[in-house]
């Protein structure tokens, strides 16, 4: 391979792999202003959030089928920061994400709301989408306890499967996730809410 083709070949391989990773990184900020301009302009009706995450949700899942999925893990192995949520009111509170080895992840988090306290913890199945750097996909589920301190005290056991897109910025360790995440209440006139979700922001320890 002469001088010339060389060059053009390593400028085709970067402009092949810089393209997809800056266009993934432009669909999930483009995501999650979606919601944060939700938020804003309809005061948290979850009718018209829902319609938010059913779109997420969709490109979600264009992008599992189109990507090639790659053997590695979660773009974060060790994750602390703050977290939304929109199951038992709007519940905003701490979460922890630890990498249990290969694509399985762990996740604690507590969060309040108004007389609510809810503590739940996850189990993730996570992928990075390949040709990427940063940006991967995750599948779970986790249980959870929600306390309600106002007149009746009650305590409710939940069922919390979840799907979502999570970002590591890749000159910072700053980690960004939306998911959908229906809230299956157990007990207490049992219900499926199929309308939740959450996001939130980490910080990368490792």
């Amino acid at each position: 391979m002469n001088l010339i083709s060389r060059s053009h070949y390593i400028n085709f391989i970067t402009i092949r792999h810089t393209i997809p990773i800056y266009n993934a990184a432009k669909l999930l900020l483009e995501l999650l202003a979606g919601y944060l301009h939700v938020f804003s302009k309809l005061n948290f009706k979850k009718t018209h959030i829902m319609k938010k995450v059913l779109l997420s949700m969709a490109t979600a899942a264009v992008l599992a089928l189109g990507a090639q999925e790659a053997k590695a893990q979660s773009p974060q192995r060790a994750a602390i920061g703050v977290v939304f949520d929109g199951t038992m009111g709007d519940l905003w509170g701490v979460q922890y994400k630890q990498s249990m080895g290969g694509a399985n992840n762990g996740q604690a988090q507590i969060m309040f709301d108004d007389n609510v306290v809810a503590i739940g913890a996850d189990w993730q199945h996570a992928r990075p989408f390949s040709g990427t750097n940063g940006l991967g996909w995750y599948a779970g589920v986790g249980a959870q306890l929600a306390f309600r301190d106002h007149g009746d005290n009650k305590t409710w056991v939940s069922l919390r499967p979840q799907l979502g897109l999570e970002f590591k910025i890749p000159t910072a360790p700053i980690g960004l996730h939306a998911d959908w995440k229906p809230d299956w209440r157990l007990n207490n006139n049992s219900d499926f809410d199929a309308s939740t979700f959450s996001f939130g922001i980490k910080y990368t320890l490792r």
